[in-house]
């Protein structure tokens, strides 16, 4: 079944589809490959450490556009993190994810943003951080607060997931659509604007004119 986006994002009758590239970052065993697995295929799956990198595709077919998700799921382990940076190169959005039973995984979420902040502007990226494994509340060791806070400061999307459970799966990569929607919105209003001042430039010059 078809998922809706905001109404009115785009023009009557204009649907268009856009492909976006979407990393997954994080410290190893946060959860990254079994959240890419349970949006994708729709099933909880005990995965091993990915070597390198792993590749999931999905399409979102919505109310306004269709989207596809290529999603680069990065391996988290110290060694392959020198090389982390080619797969996230040319990113539309990144999930920075970390165990909400692990303090030191926040941690690392945390440098895989200054590692962003380093390679994108802004407005070039989407980013959310992503407290995952909701399902082991009683070994909490990240306050819900803590990672709203940080992720508040920072201007970037939060949520809170389980991979096991399926819980928010599905409502962050919402929510990273809805995002990438609304700046695709504003890019076009833009040049809407610019193609009007253009065309008024040249009226102006036309009624100008002398005899």
């Amino acid at each position: 079944m078809a998922q809706k986006a905001m109404p009115g994002t785009f023009p009557e009758g204009v649907h268009p589809t856009y492909t976006y590239k979407v990393v997954l970052l994080g410290s190893t065993s946060v959860g990254k490959s079994s959240l890419a697995y349970q949006y994708v295929k729709n099933d909880f799956k005990e995965v091993l450490p990915t070597v390198g990198c792993s590749f999931f595709t999905q399409t979102l077919n919505l109310e306004v556009a269709t989207i596809k998700f290529e999603i680069w799921d990065t391996a988290g382990q110290e060694k392959y993190q020198s090389v982390c940076h080619l797969y996230y190169r040319g990113a539309h959005a990144a999930l920075l994810v970390y165990n909400i039973t692990n303090k030191k995984t926040l941690n690392g979420a945390k440098l895989w943003l200054r590692d962003l902040e380093k390679e994108f502007l802004p407005d070039e990226i989407v980013i959310a951080l992503v407290g995952n494994k909701t399902d082991l509340a009683a070994e909490r060791e990240v306050a819900t607060e803590e990672g709203e806070e940080f992720a508040r400061t920072k201007g970037i999307l939060f949520m809170e997931t389980s991979a096991k459970s399926n819980y928010q799966v599905n409502d962050i990569f919402m929510a990273i659509a809805q995002e990438l929607l609304q700046r695709e919105q504003k890019k076009a209003s833009a040049l809407s604007l610019r193609e009007m001042s253009t065309v008024d430039l040249e009226e102006n010059r036309v009624r100008t004119r002398c005899c």
